[in-house]
């Protein structure tokens, strides 16, 4: 682990930057920190090319002391409109390193601790992905799951543009995927708080809001629905959602950090882009 905090500042938190929206592209243009020592943690869908990722994620890494980043799932895609054709555990390496050039930390990283107010905390970022394990009521198997969604034609575009290569499946990367992840968040020192950021979040409770409930398929696993008790989350940092709220679960803080898309912003009475404090914590949060 690395230590960069400083004894000031704030532990911020944002997600689905979408900047293939012109909008989304002007709010990121606007976000500053409010000092010197701040850091921002990204879960996931800044964009959908590697152009795009990169300009968001240097324009933010020169201006926060430290900059956190997670893979969602719109950075995986493989788009038609980018010329890096990618695909899956390559697409993902290069991602990787694009971010260790611009000095941004990713899930491959050493988690750095965040030594500034409310600290200390380890800060994770993680990568992944889902299995399909969050079934729509009445479906007993993916295979029945996914029948019923197509159903509904509520199909996440994973389905066509994220490619697992050269896994099997995308549960099969995410197997392996949690398998690493665990066995890293279980070398962490145990007296050591832990800030998680993915891009889904780790426990289902947030998908009983869904418009469409089927949606949660895309959302996550059951194979870390006690990872926020087990290794001492103090919050749990997540997007994908576009639904930006506060919950707890077992006494434990799940914030939704999403940005989302212009047409979804546009209705909030808050205005977006807003950079949600993590540390130290909010008045009013538990």
């Amino acid at each position: 682990m690395t230590s960069t905090a400083g004894g000031a500042g704030q532990l911020l938190a944002i997600s689905d930057l979408h900047i293939g929206y012109e909008e989304n592209r002007a709010l990121v243009e606007r976000m500053r920190p409010g000092s010197d020592d701040d850091w921002l943690l990204v879960a996931g869908d800044v964009a959908e090319t590697v152009a795009d990722i990169r300009w968001a994620l240097k324009t933010l890494a020169g201006r926060f002391r430290k900059v956190v980043w997670a893979p969602g799932n719109h950075e995986l895609w493989t788009h038609p409109k980018d010329s890096i054709t990618l695909r899956g555990v390559e697409r993902y390496e290069h991602l990787v390193d694009l971010c260790r050039e611009l000095g941004v930390t990713t899930p491959e990283d050493p988690y750095p601790v965040w030594d500034g107010p409310g600290g200390p905390v380890a800060v994770a970022p993680l990568f992944l992905l889902y299995d399909y394990s969050f079934l729509p009521s009445g479906c007993t198997t993916k295979e029945e799951g996914l029948e019923y969604a197509h159903g509904t034609g509520i199909v996440c575009n994973d389905e066509y543009l994220l490619h697992p290569d050269p896994y099997p499946s995308r549960e099969a990367w995410c197997e392996a995927r949690v398998a690493e992840t665990e066995r890293r968040l279980a070398a962490l020192p145990e007296d050591l708080p832990t800030v998680l950021v993915n891009h889904y979040p780790l426990d289902r409770h947030p998908m009983d809001v869904l418009w469409y409930p089927e949606f949660a398929m895309w959302c996550g696993t059951r194979l870390t629905a006690d990872w926020h008790r087990r290794f001492r989350v103090e919050t749990m940092v997540y997007g994908h959602l576009h639904i930006p709220r506060t919950t707890w679960h077992q006494g434990v803080r799940f914030e939704e950090v999403s940005v989302g898309y212009p047409r979804e912003w546009r209705k909030r009475p808050d205005p977006p882009g807003r950079l949600r404090r993590i540390l130290p914590r909010e008045d009013g949060a538990r």
